[in-house]
């Protein structure tokens, strides 16, 4: 075969990218195309910051491939009818494009493989959907058992990963291709430089650096103890085979502790395949909650508070910290992820759907199967197996992964001076403390908008109601 298409979808990468190897193996020539999909763009779905990291990761992405010979043909439109005339303009013999399982990923590959040679291959999950299932063939539900059966699996090894190629002979003729869009400026200050030079660094410094402590440090939203490889991975600027192997590597060494840590991040990653496998599997949690019942809870959905939420004026420091440092950054820790979710459906009682839509606005790792898998956890909806009565504490939870609010002070700069025992509850400080301090609550910081108390009871009845 004289030319294939190398279709880029979520593999912006050249390390280990089994959809180039496929190509470079199956034609002599590869073709290194990016389509700008007007339905993915028009999505309710998009965020600004995560559209500005695709952007740059497009462009480092062109100039990798222009260091060895090729280039990045970037086209707009409907992937289908864009496909038919790449290949009529090439005489290209198949297309190759790593899996994707998102309902319209899916939707969409299939009506390109109705009329054009398309070939899928895996490459987004460690272990692809498919692969990990119960003995009669269905698939798991349920994480722990899932996790036994992935372990049971041939583990991914330093000489499965495919090398970065050092030449990609590409067509030499006149083919048009688009600008790569500048980055919007509203959107340029995203915390994260994007490339897989960068992801690969990132991958390096945290391995030798942070994994020993992970364990230990990963919910502590006051210090660094976390990868940062998650917009990463969700645009597939470094592959996740690629970190399991980091991950066992780290595994090997004789300290305990660190063995535990690199144990948990590779936990963490298994968590990332079993919410692929379960959108791929149950595509309808895109639209619904898992456990279907709960489609029927009496959500209070008040758009007063939704709005308090979103711009981090809740009146509980932990909630508030987390989504300005959403807002500001386009990234959010995990630990602090699980408690503004776990706030907004089971203190406010809003639909955690609000929640996922609005995580995906502004989230620069914003993934659908991860996004959703995390708010419905959250809303006890989801696969877990002890669902709706999980309900956290913001205060406790703040005291617990954030004592000396150094997080909190970080984002909610109106919390400064307030000394470390109000820190997460600043509403129980007599007013002439609030005086001192210069934090009256209700005119430099608001009152808390529910009591966590009274309505923890109210949502147990509201879940019970249709349990």
């Amino acid at each position: 075969m004289s030319t294939a298409i190398w279709w880029i979808r979520r593999d912006l990468r050249l390390a280990d990218n089994v959809a180039l190897s496929t190509a470079l193996a199956q034609a002599k020539q590869v073709l290194p195309v990016w389509i700008f999909d007007p339905v993915l763009l028009a999505s309710p779905y998009v965020g600004e910051k995560r559209l500005a990291f695709l952007l740059a990761g497009l462009r480092t992405l062109d100039q990798a491939l222009q260091a060895r010979g090729s280039r990045l043909i970037v086209r707009r439109g409907h992937p289908p009818a864009v496909l038919a005339q790449l290949l009529a303009e090439t005489g290209a013999g198949v297309i190759i494009a790593e899996e994707d399982y998102s309902p319209y990923a899916r939707r969409r590959d299939q009506a390109v493989a109705q009329a054009l040679p398309l070939r899928l291959v895996n490459g987004m999950a460690i272990q692809p959907p498919g692969r990990v299932l119960k003995a009669d063939g269905s698939p798991y539900t349920v994480f722990t058992p899932f996790s036994k059966a992935w372990h049971a699996l041939p583990r991914p090894r330093a000489a499965d990963l495919v090398p970065t190629p050092t030449h990609i002979p590409t067509p030499a003729g006149e083919l048009a291709s688009e600008l790569i869009p500048t980055t919007p400026q509203q959107a340029a200050a995203v915390p994260f430089m994007a490339g897989e030079a960068e992801a690969q660094r990132r991958l390096r410094y945290f391995i030798d650096q942070h994994i020993a402590a992970y364990a230990a440090n990963r919910d502590q939203m006051d210090i660094d103890g976390t990868s940062r490889l998650s917009p990463y991975l969700r645009f597939g600027m470094i592959s996740p085979r690629q970190a399991a192997v980091a991950a066992y590597g780290a595994m090997t060494t004789t300290i305990p502790e660190a063995r535990a840590g690199a144990a948990s991040w590779l936990n963490e990653l298994i968590w990332r395949d079993f919410y692929i496998h379960i959108l791929a599997h149950f595509p309808a949690v895109r639209r619904g909650s898992f456990r279907e019942k709960y489609d029927a809870i009496p959500w209070r959905n008040d758009e007063t508070q939704f709005a308090a939420w979103c711009s981090g004026q809740t009146g509980y420091p932990v909630v508030d910290a987390a989504m300005r440092q959403l807002a500001a950054t386009g990234w959010m820790h995990n630990r602090a992820r699980m408690i503004v979710a776990s706030f907004l459906t089971k203190d406010l009682l809003i639909d955690w759907r609000w929640g996922e839509r609005w995580f995906m606005r502004h989230l620069v790792d914003g993934d659908p199967a991860s996004n959703n898998g995390g708010w419905q956890w959250s809303a006890g909806t989801g696969t877990d197996a002890a669902p709706y009565f999980r309900i956290f504490n913001p205060v406790s939870q703040g005291a617990k992964f954030d004592p000396a609010g150094v997080y909190v002070r970080r984002w909610v700069p109106e919390l400064a001076r307030v000394p470390d025992q109000y820190i997460h509850a600043p509403w129980e400080m007599h007013p002439a403390v609030q005086q001192v301090t210069g934090c009256i609550i209700g005119r430099d910081y608001p009152p808390p908008i529910v009591d966590h108390r009274a309505v923890r009871s109210q949502t147990l009845a509201a879940y019970r109601a249709v349990a």
